[in-house]
């Protein structure tokens, strides 16, 4: 179709209309659209919406506006392009009328029912927990989601471990609370709580209307799937005057020339860029969109964090916790229905979570879930106590070991934590201290670390640490890189283990590092062009060589100790000693 000067292009098919049939294609358009996006409304009449008039196309009553922000939906191929948030466990569905129905019905079976909330719950050190909602047992079994995924917090009450970051003095909740979001970088390692933040955000905006929030991951996601959201984001600032809010999960993983496609409508505020990555954005984000954006490292969660969360989880899920003192406890009384099991979690059970999944709450409850799948699974269905009443289960402590094996190690070969584990077992060897170099090789085997690359960089520290001052280093080390190569992991364990300990042991001396620092400082720092070699320190293959002074007095005496000539460096150099020099600055 021919777009014409006075042409509107419609916000929910993109396709552009006469300002005098505008309006009949968004009745019929709208009803259509079963995507629910912005704040809830009454049932929607036809009537309602006014027909455009004058020059001003884009123009739109307050009515008309929120029944555009009601309904607003994308009819293309691409999911990626889907602004709804499905992943947010607590959304209502409301308005709309059929319209709403058909959109709940294409949620899964935990969302469609109404959530049933356990109120505020209270613990024993006084803290008080905020309203969860009850999860049913046979519907956790039954969904293919994680319970991280479930019980994904949308409220800033109930995120817990980034205090420093979004607490309730921070510059950055105060903007969150106002609806003035800032574009923003998060950066910090798995299960911290970027994903959810982001949620969190977008939660907040769809109740109060401010803006649309459309998530895409950069391991899917094209730069053609990211115009189209940028088209649209255009669409709804010229015709509602509404914001787009940008998730981008994984951004290390587009490309520099793909990062450099959101600079232009960041810079003019199109859209609002929230970026959630693992890697060091230094080293990953391109500086233009850094400068564009305000990078905010959220920590790893903390002990007492991963105890409120494992806390919320337990009280969502019915489950009834035993403390430590309680040996053989008689079982408390639990409201629940008969049908299901009782289930009891020990409370040092939920410490073993706590303190082994290294502050990733996504593993955490993972592992929750697993340990409490498990042990359901074992029971029989239908069968009672022998007073009748529901099955009781008991959730151990060895059945979180079980399944979580080990503890999770956040380490990453090719990342900023394989950099600083490195030189965090570098510096304790220079510093002398064996204890904390075994700890740090330890860090770096049980992550996963290649024992070759260890044993290169044992084999670097032997000559510029140790260096003269204990030369049976060098071979110690590269002995040590040989046997690794020989027998691999993980029986090269202990080989690491000893090279590190007598490289921590050994005198250090780094003079021939230093001097050799010097003789590169010399040579970058000479002006002019550089001195010659003296003739009678050259080589002299040919008798016209010979005859032009090439080696002339360069003897050895019968001993093939000391040369005759004593002069070794250019006339210029002869007073240097580099590894007593300092070469001048600048």
């Amino acid at each position: 179709m021919a777009t014409s000067a006075t042409s509107v292009q419609c916000p929910v098919c993109l396709k552009d209309f006469t300002a005098d049939a505008i309006n009949g294609h968004l009745d019929v358009c709208l009803l259509e659209s079963n995507v629910e996006d912005g704040p809830p409304m009454k049932k929607f009449r036809p009537e309602a919406a006014p027909k455009l008039a004058g020059a001003d196309h884009t123009a739109l009553s307050p009515a008309s506006s929120g029944v555009f922000s009601m309904f607003h939906g994308n009819k293309s191929k691409s999911s990626h392009q889907n602004d709804t948030d499905a992943s947010l466990p607590n959304k209502e569905a409301s308005g709309g009328g059929a319209i709403n129905k058909a959109a709940k019905r294409s949620f899964p079976p935990e969302l469609q029912a109404e959530p049933k909330h356990s109120g505020t719950q209270s613990k024993s050190d006084g803290r008080t927990l905020n309203a969860t909602p009850n999860l049913d047992l046979r519907t956790l079994l039954a969904s293919n989601k994680p319970l991280a995924e479930i019980l994904r917090p949308n409220s800033m009450e109930e995120y817990f471990g980034q205090s420093k970051v979004v607490g309730e003095q921070t510059l950055l909740r105060s903007l969150l609370d106002c609806q003035e979001i800032p574009s923003l970088i998060l950066w910090g390692p798995p299960g911290c709580g970027k994903t959810t933040l982001a949620h969190i955000i977008a939660s907040n905006s769809k109740k109060k209307g401010t803006a649309r929030f459309v998530p895409l991951s950069a391991t899917s996601a094209s730069t053609a799937d990211v115009r189209e959201v940028i088209k649209r984001a255009q669409n709804e600032l010229r015709l509602f005057k509404r914001k787009t809010i940008l998730f981008i999960d994984e951004i290390h993983r587009f490309n520099k020339s793909q990062q450099d496609t959101f600079l232009p409508h960041v810079e003019c505020g199109t859209v609002t860029l929230i970026g959630a990555t693992t890697e060091n954005p230094s080293f990953q984000v391109n500086a233009a969109l850094l400068s564009r954006c305000r990078v905010l490292v959220l920590e790893k969660l903390s002990v007492e964090a991963m105890g409120s969360i494992l806390d919320r989880a337990v009280t969502a899920l019915g489950i009834t916790v035993l403390e430590r003192d309680q040996a053989n406890p008689p079982w408390p009384d639990h409201e629940a229905n008969p049908n299901e099991p009782k289930i009891y979690i020990e409370q040092k059970a939920l410490d073993t979570i706590t303190y082994l999944c290294d502050g990733d709450a996504r593993t955490g409850l993972n592992s929750l879930q697993l340990a409490v799948q498990a042990q359901v699974s074992l029971t029989q269905p239908g069968l009672t106590g022998p007073d009748g009443s529901a099955q009781e289960i008991l959730v151990k402590e060895e059945h979180i070991k079980e399944g979580l094996q080990r503890s999770h190690i956040l380490y990453d070969k090719a990342g900023e934590e394989h950099f600083n584990s490195i030189s965090a077992l570098h510096k304790s060897m220079r510093g002398s201290h064996e204890n904390a170099a075994l700890y740090w090789l330890g860090r770096m085997l049980e992550g996963g670390e290649d024992p070759l690359y260890v044993a290169r960089r044992l084999v670097r520290f032997a000559s510029e640490d140790v260096g003269l001052a204990d030369p049976l280093a060098l071979p110690q080390a590269v002995s040590t890189y040989q046997a690794c190569h020989f027998i691999g992991m993980p029986e090269c364990e202990v080989i690491l283990a000893q090279c590190v300990v007598y490289l921590s042991r050994a005198a250090k001396s780094v003079d021939v590092y230093k001097a050799y620092n010097n003789v590169k400082a010399c040579l970058r720092n000479h002006k002019g062009p550089l001195p010659p070699v003296p003739l009678h320190l050259r080589n002299a293959p040919t008798r016209l060589m010979k005859q032009l002074g090439y080696a002339k007095g360069y003897k050895y005496n019968p001993a093939f100790s000391t040369p005759v000539e004593q002069h070794y460096l250019p006339e210029e150099l002869r007073d240097i000693d580099f590894f007593t020099w300092t070469p001048l600055q600048g």
